[in-house]
C-alpha cells in the first residue's frame, strides 16, 4: 500500500507543479488575485465593504492603487462607528448588525427588540438537536464537530432544500441563534466525555448572544467587561464582503442550488484552514514558541532574530509565515485589529498581564517592519494578531477559537447565501489547461 501510494505522491508532484513562467504566459490570476495582490472582481454585493486601497487615476489615464487606512463597512455602515456607539451606551451590538446584514437597513428600536425575541426563542435546540451533538456527533475537534451537527439539522428541518427566499431566512436566522448553543454544547459534551461533569445550560431569554455564550460555556453570568468586549469580537467577525475565503466558497455552493446547511457547511469546512479561521490559533502556537525561545521578553534584538528565522523558514512550523500579519485587501491597517489592540491591553490591565501584551507589542511592531521592508509596501498585523490573546485572558480555551469566528460570521454567511439566491448565477470560474498537445495512448501490457 505504502509503496504505490508513494509513487502517486512522486507522480503528482511531477505533473502537478506548474512554472511560474506558464503562469504569466497564460495571464492566470493565481487565487482569483490581480498581479498587484488585489481580488480579482467577480461579483457584486451590498453587505460588506472592504478598503485598503485608493484608486486614482494617472495622467496618463492608467488606474494606480495607493495604499490607505483600512474601512471596513457593513451595509455602507462603518463599523467603527457603529461600535462607537454601542460602547458610548453600554449595550450589546451583535443582534443589531445581524438586522442589518440580513435586511440592508438599520432597526428601528420596536424592529430590534422584536429581532432579538425573535433569536431568543430560536437559540433553543431541539431534543433531536440535542439527541445529534450527544449521540451522533462525537469528535473532540471543535470544527469538525460544528460542520458535522450543521449538515445533521437538514433532517430537522421539514423542508430543507427549499430556496424560497422565505423558507431560507428562516432557516438562516435559526442557525445565527443555535451556533452559540451548538458551540458551547459540543465543546461541554466533549469535556464530559473525557471525564468532566456535564454542563449543558439552556440558554437565558434575557441575555444578549455574547451573554448566552458565556454563561452557556462557563455556568455562570458573565462579568460585563467580558460580555461587552466578546460582543464586540463578534460584530468584528460577523462579515467581511464576498471575497473572503469561507464567503465565497458559501456562494459557491448557494449558486449550485444546494440547501441551506449545505452551504452553511462549506463555510465552516473553509473557515477550519489555518490561513483563515485557524489562523488565530497558529498565533498563539507561533507566540508560545518565541515566548518560549526568548526569555527576555523585552530583548527587542532577540525578538527579531526569532522572526527572521521564521521568514526563512528556519523556525516555527517551516512554513515561512509569521501569523497574524499581513492581508489580501488591507495594507496599512486592519480596522479590527486596531480594535482588539485597544482592548487587549485593557483586558490585559484587568488580568494582570501586561508583561505579555507588551511582549505581543514588541512582536507586532518588529515583525511590521521586518514584513514591510521584504515586501517593499505597508504589512500589519491583522485581526487574528490580538483576538486569541483576549480570548485566552478571557478563560476561552482554544479550541472554541475558530469555531467562535464561525458563531459571528454565520451572520455574515446567511446574508450571502440570501444574495446569490435573489442573484441565481450558478458561479463557475474557467481553468485553462497546462498543456495542449494529446498524448498517444498506449496499452496497457507495453506500459513500463
Amino acid at each position: 500500500m505504502k509503496g504505490i501510494l508513494d509513487k502517486i505522491e512522486k507522480l503528482t508532484l511531477e505533473h502537478d507543479n506548474i512554472s511560474p513562467d506558464l503562469i504569466s504566459k497564460k495571464n492566470i490570476k493565481l487565487g482569483l488575485r490581480n498581479s498587484d495582490g488585489s481580488g480579482v472582481i467577480v461579483g457584486i454585493t451590498t453587505k460588506g465593504r472592504v478598503i485598503g486601497y485608493e484608486k486614482r487615476e494617472s495622467p496618463d489615464g492608467s488606474i494606480q492603487l495607493k495604499t490607505c487606512p483600512g474601512k471596513l463597512f457593513y451595509c455602507n455602515y462603518d463599523v467603527e462607528k457603529i461600535i462607537k456607539d454601542i460602547v458610548a451606551k453600554e449595550r450589546f451590538g451583535f443582534e443589531e448588525v445581524v438586522y442589518l446584514l440580513l435586511s440592508g437597513e438599520l432597526p428601528s428600536e420596536s424592529d430590534l427588540n422584536d429581532f432579538e425575541k425573535a433569536l431568543a426563542k430560536k437559540r433553543f435546540l431541539s431534543k433531536m438537536e440535542r439527541n445529534i451533538i450527544m449521540e451522533e456527533v462525537q469528535n473532540d475537534n471543535q470544527m469538525y464537530g460544528l460542520h458535522s451537527v450543521t449538515s445533521h439539522l437538514a433532517r430537522c428541518d421539514a423542508n430543507p432544500d427549499s430556496i424560497d427566499i422565505k423558507d431560507v431566512s428562516r432557516q438562516c436566522l435559526s442557525l445565527i441563534a443555535k451556533f452559540p448553543t451548538i458551540v458551547a454544547y459540543n465543546y461541554n459534551f466533549t469535556k464530559f466525555r473525557n471525564g468532566a461533569d456535564l454542563k449543558m445550560l439552556r440558554p437565558r431569554a434575557e441575555y444578549s448572544t455574547a451573554e448566552n455564550f458565556l454563561y452557556m460555556l462557563r455556568g455562570e453570568r458573565p462579568d460585563p467587561f467580558e460580555s461587552h468586549l466578546f460582543d464586540i469580537a463578534l460584530i468584528l467577525h460577523a462579515e467581511h464582503g464576498g471575497g473572503n475565503n469561507s464567503t465565497f466558497a458559501l456562494r459557491t455552493v448557494s449558486s449550485s442550488g444546494a440547501n441551506t446547511y449545505m452551504a452553511i457547511a462549506a463555510g465552516i469546512a473553509s473557515l477550519s484552514g489555518h490561513l483563515h479561521g485557524g489562523a488565530n490559533e497558529a498565533v498563539m502556537r507561533m507566540m508560545k514558541s518565541l515566548k518560549k525561545s526568548i526569555p527576555d521578553w523585552n530583548n527587542e534584538l532577540s525578538i527579531k532574530t526569532y522572526l527572521m528565522d521564521l521568514m526563512e523558514k528556519r523556525a516555527g512550523d517551516g512554513t515561512g509565515k509569521i501569523y497574524g500579519l499581513g492581508h489580501p485587501v488591507y495594507t496599512v491597517s486592519d480596522p479590527r485589529a486596531i480594535i482588539f489592540k485597544e482592548y487587549a491591553a485593557k483586558i490585559a490591565k484587568i488580568k494582570g498581564a501586561q508583561e505579555e501584551y507588551k511582549f505581543y507589542d514588541r512582536v507586532d511592531k518588529i515583525a511590521s517592519d521586518l514584513l514591510s521592508k521584504k515586501y517593499n509596501k505597508p504589512i500589519s498585523t491583522n485581526v487574528d494578531f490580538y483576538s486569541g490573546f483576549i480570548y485566552k485572558l478571557m478563560g476561552i480555551p482554544k479550541e472554541l477559537f475558530t469555531p467562535i469566528f464561525a458563531m459571528a460570521r454565520v451572520a455574515g454567511w446567511s446574508a450571502h447565501r440570501i444574495e446569490q439566491i435573489i442573484q441565481g448565477k450558478l458561479i463557475r470560474p474557467a481553468y485553462v489547461s497546462a498543456k495542449n498537445s494529446e498524448e498517444e495512448y498506449i496499452p496497457i501490457e507495453n506500459r513500463k
